[in-house]
């Protein structure tokens, strides 16, 4: 099969296209055959030689697929050769067969092509993990998160949307401030030319957010707890400025804050099934009501991978970029 593949550590112009033997699914997977796949921030790291996939996965640049069953290994499974799915997966996206835990994989919701559906999983998963699992954002509260024209904001907006919160976001210029507006967002504050911590004061009358979800960190981690009202709870899903830095923790004591995080690559294979079932059951039939939508900047072929994550790198687009693998 062919395969998109970095040769060495390094910038995008690595990535190039090879051929491996296709994988054969283990006890408990299937094997499918890609339609399209999806482009994530932990995909560019890893090429750059800084997030080494686990000892069990797949070596192959990938964590989100869609497209057809064509094999099943060992044991039962609620799929059959034929069945059209997306998938969350702990490597091989990349690839014209991947391999991936059946439990992990999800039928494409009513309405969806493949093409939308394989920019779902990534996103999806993160976002109900953190958002409702981990700190439990609840109707008429109000959430705060950076990037919101990203893949994670976009669809941080519409879940908090769906679920009744109140949303305030943060983005780099006009154009993905009137995307996120449009796209639900209550509040949208453009961090080049506001003081955030600011901005949200005014909005919530002092009062603060009850919950931020950041993929910053750096300086943004003690700023993100001045923005929280007390009892608030704040979750951290990447430092893209950085994970070392100098904090006054008493932020924490003075107002009962609760701090998290999580990474969804390395959680157990029986965790992701769960967030697999809540999106079943919770979250897919919000695409069929028209309540949350896909949101596609642009798609590759696979043979330009590079180009896709030079795109990825620059923080020039407004929601997910794909890769055509196999039309």
């Amino acid at each position: 099969m062919r395969y998109a593949v970095a040769r060495e550590a390094g910038p995008p112009d690595v990535l190039t296209i090879d051929q491996t033997t296709t994988p054969a699914p283990k006890s408990g997977e299937v094997l499918i055959e890609v339609a399209y796949a999806g482009v994530n921030r932990p995909d560019c790291i890893q090429r750059a030689g800084h997030y080494p996939p686990p000892a069990d996965a797949s070596p192959i640049i990938g964590l989100e697929v869609a497209g057809t069953v064509v094999a099943i290994g060992e044991g039962k499974s609620e799929w059959a050769v034929g069945d059209r799915v997306c998938a969350l997966t702990p490597g091989g996206g990349y690839a014209e067969y991947c391999a991936a835990p059946a439990e992990h994989c999800l039928p494409l919701p009513q309405g969806l092509m493949l093409l939308e559906a394989a920019s779902l999983p990534e996103n999806y998963f993160t976002v109900w993990n953190n958002l409702f699992d981990r700190v439990h954002l609840s109707a008429g509260e109000t959430v705060l998160v950076h990037g919101g024209s990203s893949g994670i904001g976009l669809t941080t907006i519409q879940l908090a949307k769906a679920f009744e919160a109140t949303v305030i976001t943060t983005v780099g210029g006009a154009d993905k401030a009137a995307f996120c507006r449009d796209i639900g967002a209550d509040h949208v504050i453009n961090y080049r030319e506001q003081d955030f911590v600011a901005e949200v004061a005014t909005i919530t009358g002092k009062k603060g957010v009850n919950v931020v979800l950041d993929m910053v960190g750096g300086d943004y981690i003690e700023k993100n707890m001045k923005c929280l009202a007390l009892e608030g709870r704040m979750v951290i899903i990447a430092f893209l400025q950085g994970s070392k830095v100098t904090v006054d923790w008493r932020h924490i004591m003075m107002r009962r804050l609760t701090v998290t995080g999580s990474t969804l690559r390395a959680s157990p294979s029986a965790r992701k099934a769960q967030i697999a079932r809540s999106l079943r059951d919770k979250v897919w039939p919000l695409f069929a009501a028209k309540k949350l939508k896909p949101v596609i900047y642009r798609v590759f072929p696979l043979a330009d991978a590079a180009e896709a994550h030079r795109l990825m790198e620059s923080s020039a687009h407004i929601g997910k970029i794909m890769l055509e693998v196999r039309t």
